[in-house]
Order: C-alpha cells, then sequence, then structure tokens
C-alpha cells in the first residue's frame, strides 16, 4: 500500500470506536459500519488528518492519487499516452463513473478493461452502488476510476473501492475525498453515500446481475446534459484564456463550442419531457436558450475582427453560468 493510503492519522475516540467494530464480509475484507450522523459528512471528512500531497500529473492525465496499491483516482484519460501510462501503473480494469461513453477500444489496446457505471453529482443509488462493488470485488484489479475531472464522483467511487477492498475506515475514505481529491462540498450527498450509506455483502452483489458493459450511451436530455457540460467547461476556460487557444485544447475554438452548447440547450427545450418538468426548471432553461444564442451571435462578431465582443461575450458566459448553477443547485447536486 502506498504512503498516501498508510500514512499515520488523527481519529477522534468516537470515530475510533466506529473504525473498530469492523463487520468481516465473506471474502475477507473488513467493511467498517456507516458512521454517527453527528454532523455533514463533509464535515466528518476532516476528523481524520491526511499528511499533506500533490495529485500525479502528466501531459496527458490529471488529478491520479495512487490510494493504495489497489485504488487509483484520477480524472478520465485521453488518448494512446494517457492509457499506455495507466497501463505501466499495473492497472487491470478502468472504472468510468462519468456520463460520456468512455474509449474503450483504445483502452483494448492497452490490455485493459472498460466498465462504466455513471453516476450523479448527487450520489449513488443502489443499484449503481452494487454495480460499483461487484465490479471491484469480481474484477482483476488493480483499478483506475474515474469521472471527467477525477475531483467528485470519480473519488466517490473510488472510495467505494477502499472500503469493499482495503478495509479502510469509512472516515479515511470521505478524508481521501475532501483533502487529497478536492470532492466539493457542494456534493454532501457523495460524501454522505460513503459516510453514511450502506455497503452491499458478498452475497448481494454475487446475486446482482450485471454484464461490466464497457459503454453506457444515454439518449436525451441525459445525453444532452453530458455534452452541455463539456462544450461549456471548454468555453469558460477559453473566456478566461482571453479568447486563445488552449495548450490543452489547441483545437477547441470559441465559436464551435458555443454551437455544441446551444445545440445541446436546444434538445432539452425541444424534448416532449420538458412540458412536465418544474416551472423553474423550463425557466432556466429557455434562459439559458436566449444566453446562449446571444453568446454565439457575439463569438461571431469577434470571429470578424470585432475585438470589443471578446468583453460582451464574457458577460454571456457569465450569465449562462448563473443559470446552470441555479438549475444544478435544484436539480443536479
Amino acid at each position: 500500500m502506498s504512503s498516501q493510503s498508510t500514512a499515520a492519522s488523527r481519529v477522534p475516540l468516537a470515530l475510533a470506536v466506529f473504525v473498530s467494530a469492523c463487520a468481516v464480509q465473506g471474502s475477507g475484507a473488513r467493511i467498517a459500519p456507516p458512521l454517527a450522523m453527528e454532523s455533514s459528512a463533509y464535515e466528518a471528512a476532516a476528523a481524520v488528518e491526511l499528511p499533506e500531497t500533490k495529485p500525479i500529473e502528466s501531459e496527458h492525465l490529471h488529478n491520479v492519487y495512487r490510494l493504495s496499491e489497489r485504488i487509483v483516482s484520477g480524472a478520465e484519460p485521453e488518448g494512446e499516452t494517457a492509457f499506455a501510462q495507466i497501463a505501466a501503473m499495473g492497472v487491470k480494469t478502468i472504472l468510468s463513473v462519468d456520463g460520456k461513453a468512455p474509449d474503450s477500444p483504445t483502452a483494448a489496446k492497452h490490455g485493459l478493461r472498460y466498465v462504466h457505471v455513471p453516476i450523479r453529482y448527487k450520489g449513488i443509488e443502489p443499484d449503481e452502488m452494487l454495480a460499483i462493488s461487484k465490479t471491484f470485488r469480481e474484477l482483476d484489479g488493480p483499478f483506475y476510476v474515474h469521472c471527467f475531472h477525477g475531483q467528485h464522483r470519480g473519488p466517490a467511487a473510488a472510495a467505494v473501492g477502499r472500503v469493499i477492498l482495503d478495509g479502510v475506515s469509512r472516515a479515511q475514505a470521505i478524508a481521501e475525498m475532501r483533502q487529497w481529491c478536492g470532492t466539493s462540498k457542494k456534493y454532501e450527498g457523495l460524501y454522505g453515500v460513503i459516510a453514511f450509506g450502506a455497503v452491499p455483502s458478498d452475497a448481494e452483489t454475487a446475486r446482482f446481475a450485471f454484464d461490466f458493459a464497457p459503454a453506457h450511451r444515454f439518449a436525451g436530455t441525459r445525453a444532452a446534459m453530458v455534452e452541455m457540460s463539456r462544450s461549456f467547461e471548454t468555453l469558460e476556460s477559453l473566456a478566461e484564456n482571453e479568447w486563445r487557444p488552449l495548450a490543452e485544447h489547441p483545437d477547441a475554438r470559441a465559436l464551435g463550442e458555443a454551437e455544441r452548447t446551444l445545440r445541446a440547450i436546444d434538445a432539452v427545450a425541444t424534448a416532449d419531457k420538458l412540458a412536465g418538468e418544474p416551472e423553474d426548471f423550463q425557466g432556466w432553461i429557455k434562459e439559458s436558450q436566449v444566453a446562449a444564442r446571444a453568446l454565439l451571435a457575439t463569438l461571431a462578431d469577434l470571429d470578424s475582427g470585432h475585438s470589443a465582443a471578446g468583453a460582451r461575450a464574457k458577460e454571456h458566459v457569465a450569465q449562462l453560468k448563473q443559470r446552470c448553477d441555479a438549475c444544478h443547485k435544484a436539480y443536479r447536486n
């Protein structure tokens, strides 16, 4: 096990009692019981004091933490080099919990098996927990676990592996999420499912029917949301870079990303199910359409040589982000 996971830590007596009262499951792994709900899970994640550490960074892999010999948490791998680096770590199985279908063909070239169990920011549903637990228990490790940035959903899934495979306490697992991986306070649901939730037994995961699919492709609103989040994030980065090309994504162009963002918003706005959504959700989508169209028009001006349009485009990005954040707070987080 790495120094990251074995370094000494301070555990308050109240938590130590829970850590010592571990249940032993059929596989021999000591599964720590849930923590007492005396505070938020995010606050409990500060109880175990971890040594300061930095992620393993490279040009092709980001936010990588080797939590143990069997569990690595990181960002989405992109391209041959990233998968080669993961294979060089000794990893056998990659578990993606992001919404985007992963690049399983490229991973396979490097002897890596992909399993796709997409989860949401608000937490891990029982069937998702079963699929994640079954993956850790029945497939070959070590495991590389990722979402998009390797900061929120991925670390939560990796924490499941830490509890199931490595037998760490719930307090240790959520401390790694907060103190190392940087999982945001906004996602109390991700912390809560690790701190307070039930972990399936060996028998439960054995009975659970799951085919370890390498990719799950969404349709409709959820697919549009996945596309929207990626294109809009690139727009935010371009805006911060004064609309100049990005070193990490030199081919990304603001006008093209704005078109992708608007298409995704339009797909949600024109979906039949929108009429059945709450009024505030419908309102945010319609307002987002207006902001996205204004952004696209302004970026077209910028692309035509009107340099003053850059500042206006930033304002439209900020307006669109406000709508996204409000909607996420109500329905995603």
